[in-house]
């Protein structure tokens, strides 16, 4: 029997904050199939995941097949924004929400990750981040400090992961991250720079997988995942909408649930998928083949 197997890998996943997410379905797949998984986590959201997890309010979510409670070898600070911790403003190094957690710039992870498990610890990384502070504003309105900040935090920050993390994966890994159709559509509501993000996150995927592959033996491809109605997400503010509008209009007319990002993004990860690189994968029930609104007028009905 064909299976994926992990077995004996390690993970890290950049962008869990809570159990509702995309990064969390896929570091729970990532453990089915046998992975370690450390995560890391935005420092404002950092207290708020550990006391849930503490407090059981996640267990259900941890349930896994065999019955058991997943459990993360590691739970890390990371602010993706900054590559290094002399980046952030000092302000923001002494706030209430940062000043505990030691270095969460990019390269602090990489050195916490390397110190605690040694020179190339990683066969696997997931870039499940992303923010546009402007996101609810139409394009021709945002402003160059809000598209720069939609740019940086959901597309640079896979190249600069890629080279902190480069160095510590082993041959053979692999680097995941997560996009969506905007990169390529007109998407309106969808806004302040995030679909100019989107589109350099999968150019930078092609260029890095070139890159990287070269130069460390790891493959990067992107999964293209449809709306899904997140916690993260309902800063959008059209979220809900767009749920619908997909479901009516893709060819399986579903709402797509988190667990199959995750199934499929740990393929992606796994050696089944070792022929995979520089590729935006689709996983939105097929929403990215449509050509045209399903209107029930002139659209027919296919069935049994």
């Amino acid at each position: 029997m064909l299976t994926l197997d992990l077995t004996g890998k390690r993970a890290l996943v950049a962008g869990v904050a809570d159990d509702g997410g995309f990064g969390f379905a896929i570091a729970k797949a990532l453990i089915e199939a046998g992975a370690t998984v450390c995560v890391a986590t935005w420092p404002p959201a950092l207290n708020i995941f550990l006391n849930l997890l503490e407090r059981g309010k996640m267990d259900e979510s941890r349930k896994l097949k065999d019955g058991t409670l997943l459990n993360f070898e590691k739970i890390y600070p990371l602010d993706a924004v900054f590559d290094t911790l002399e980046d952030a403003p000092q302000e923001l190094r002494e706030s209430k929400r940062y000043k505990d957690v030691g270095d969460f710039s990019i390269a602090g992870l990489a050195a916490r990750v390397q110190a605690d498990f040694g020179a190339q610890p990683l066969d696997i990384l997931v870039h499940s981040l992303a923010n546009g502070p402007e996101v609810k504003k139409p394009l021709m309105e945002t402003s160059r400090a809000g598209y720069l900040a939609a740019v940086s935090a959901s597309a640079y920050s896979l190249v600069s992961m890629v080279r902190h993390f480069g160095p510590l994966m082993r041959r053979g890994g692999s680097v995941a991250s997560l996009t969506y159709m905007a990169s390529e559509r007109a998407i309106p509501g969808y806004g302040g720079g995030m679909s100019s993000a989107k589109a350099a996150l999968e150019s930078d995927t092609r260029v890095l997988a070139f890159e990287a592959g070269r130069k460390y033996g790891i493959r990067i491809n992107t999964v293209s995942a449809g709306p899904y109605a997140s916690r993260a997400a309902s800063a959008i503010g059209i979220i809900d909408n767009m749920v619908k509008y997909c479901q009516t209009n893709t060819p399986l007319p579903e709402v797509l649930e988190a667990v199959e990002v995750g199934h499929a993004t740990a393929f992606l990860c796994s050696p089944l998928a070792s022929g995979i690189t520089g590729a935006t994968v689709y996983v939105d029930k097929g929403y990215h083949s449509m050509g045209m609104a399903v209107d029930g007028a002139t659209v027919p009905t296919f069935g049994a």
